[in-house]
């Protein structure tokens, strides 16, 4: 092979690669998302049963215990989950951009938007007399 065609076969390796990441990332944020729907659920159900004590499955795991200790673990894991997903999504926006620039095409617009925060949105209500 020649010096060009090596370096297209290395560039097309790059795009694949990072496109990989992107698709796992995506999976990730899906497979977290069900998690915590989940644990949604499961607090949910919790709430509603009028028992001391509850079954709860961790992992391959069965373990009887409170029904507070268990809703306290089901919520914090929905915070995990939670912390996670908005990690990967804004992981995900550079991944994206980064893919973007191997192919050589321009950024999605509007990709790196931010809301306002409650201060900026505040002031924004004061410019408009709302």
């Amino acid at each position: 092979m020649d010096i060009n065609q090596k370096e297209l076969l290395n560039h097309l390796e790059q795009v694949e690669r990072k496109a990989g990441e992107i698709l796992t990332d995506r999976q990730d944020i899906v497979a977290l998302d069900m998690r915590r729907n989940d644990d949604r659920v499961g607090l949910r159900a919790l709430q509603k049963q009028k028992h001391d004590k509850t079954w709860l499955t961790v992992g391959p795991i069965l373990m009887k215990m409170t029904s507070k200790n268990a809703e306290e673990l089901l919520l914090k894991d929905q915070n995990q989950c939670d912390i996670e997903i908005n990690k990967l999504r804004s992981e995900l926006k550079v991944k994206v951009n980064e893919l973007r620039d191997l192919e050589m095409t321009p950024p999605v617009p509007g990709l790196m938007l931010k809301p306002l925060s409650h201060s900026e949105m505040s002031a924004m209500n004061q410019v408009l007399g709302l």
